[in-house]
């Protein structure tokens, strides 16, 4: 079985994943925009997951994606991920 830390690591990881896969488009409609849930580590263990928007620098420009994977008693242990998602990558 993985330790807390590296399964946390791990939730954070896959969800920033799928998280980033929304394009700069989409998500330059909602901004900021953020969203808290339920879910479980690869491992299986029950965990929160926190997912904001923001923009990287400036409105209209990049935007940043911060994930969190958490146990529903403790946001400050756990693991962080952030990706940004480049303005330039939109298509026409």
């Amino acid at each position: 079985m993985s330790t807390l830390a590296a399964d946390l690591d791990a939730a954070a990881e896959e969800e920033l994943a799928h998280a980033a896969r929304i394009g700069w488009r989409e998500l330059s409609r909602c901004m900021p925009w953020g969203d808290t849930y339920e879910g479980f580590t690869p491992a299986g263990r029950p965990v929160s997951f926190e997912r904001d928007y923001v923009w990287a620098e400036r409105p209209g420009g990049d935007i940043l994606c911060e994930v969190t994977a958490f146990e529903p008693r403790g946001f400050e242990a756990g693991a962080r991920r952030s990706k940004v998602i480049r303005r330039q990558d939109a298509p026409d």
